[in-house]
């Protein structure tokens, strides 16, 4: 009998497809909607330990073949998302609290917070572009990334989710950094920047970014792959899907599950149920009956 449902190291999804953190998930009724419109989980935006405005705007801009964008890890702080967590549970799915900090204390503290909130697991941010301090300027130190892995680790007991940059000389050596954690999430955005040639200077206030949506599809498929070869670790892609054929290609590379973020701004939140449904009928003309038989089928 077909199932797409899956489980990653003891989180049960009704369908591998995934909300990406920082996609309209602020908000406790709209990650609940997003969830109540046929995501199998949804990953929170990214939450530290203070509120932060971020950057001014211009914060996104469109380019060919996705969106660059500088948000600056606005977040309303740990502290001020407890309601949020709450009323997105209500949907009865999967909630993953992404959290990020500067070091392993920071972390462990968001962590043990989000899990008294009760979230499922915890995706650790070791890779946002475009803030000092946080993001990949930690997840590019292997020993940190050790550190902060392995702590957590042994101080919660809900899963831990580690997202690595694309931004950084050898992922594999970070990979095997973060070997502690349940799950490797690949791959965030990759660096970018886009100029007004009119204005005579960079579009975003912050002059760099992060790059999402379709360009980046190749580049995240690449490194599941070889994450996953070459580790054997659980991963769950994410990076350019917007149907069920990017879906697939992620899952025969190695990906367990694939988060979807930029995709919603073209298509709405309805991509859920139509890439399940998608999924489904792929599934049924290659005869296959679960998604775990696809995962790695191309390595």
């Amino acid at each position: 009998m077909l199932d797409i449902s899956v489980n990653i190291k003891g989180l049960k999804l009704e369908n591998p497809f995934i909300l990406a953190s920082g996609i309209l998930d602020e908000n406790g009724y709209t990650m609940k909607s997003i969830l109540d419109q046929g995501a199998g989980a949804v990953v929170t935006k990214s939450i530290g330990l203070e509120d932060r405005t971020g950057y001014r705007p211009p914060i996104v801009v469109e380019v060919s073949g996705g969106l660059l964008n500088a948000v600056g890890l606005s977040n309303p702080g740990i502290e001020n998302f407890g309601e949020e967590v709450k009323i997105a549970l209500k949907a009865g799915k999967p909630l993953i609290g992404s959290i990020f900090g500067s070091n392993t204390e920071e972390f462990l503290h968001l962590a043990k917070k989000m899990e008294s909130y009760g979230v499922m697991a915890v995706e650790l941010n070791l890779s946002c572009p475009h803030v000092k301090g946080f993001g990949s300027e930690v997840g590019s130190d292997p020993d940190l990334v050790e550190d902060i892995v392995k702590e957590l680790k042994e101080k919660i007991k809900i899963p831990v989710f580690a997202k690595l940059s694309p931004n950084v000389t050898d992922i594999l050596e970070i990979a095997k950094a973060a070997d502690r954690a349940d799950a490797l999430v690949l791959i965030n955005t990759v660096r970018g920047m886009s100029v007004d040639i009119y204005a005579r200077k960079p579009i975003l206030t912050n002059r760099y970014g992060g790059l999402s949506g379709r360009s980046i599809k190749p580049v995240g498929v690449r490194y599941v792959y070889e994450v996953k070869k070459e580790t054997g670790k659980t991963v769950i892609g994410v990076g350019g899907i917007s149907d069920y054929t990017d879906a697939v290609e992620y899952i025969m590379a190695g990906s367990s599950a694939v988060q979807i973020g930029t995709a919603l701004y073209t298509e709405g939140k309805e991509i859920f149920k139509r890439i399940s449904e998608d999924l489904k009928n792929f599934m049924k003309a290659e005869k296959f009956e679960t998604v775990e038989e696809m995962v790695g089928a191309a390595l």
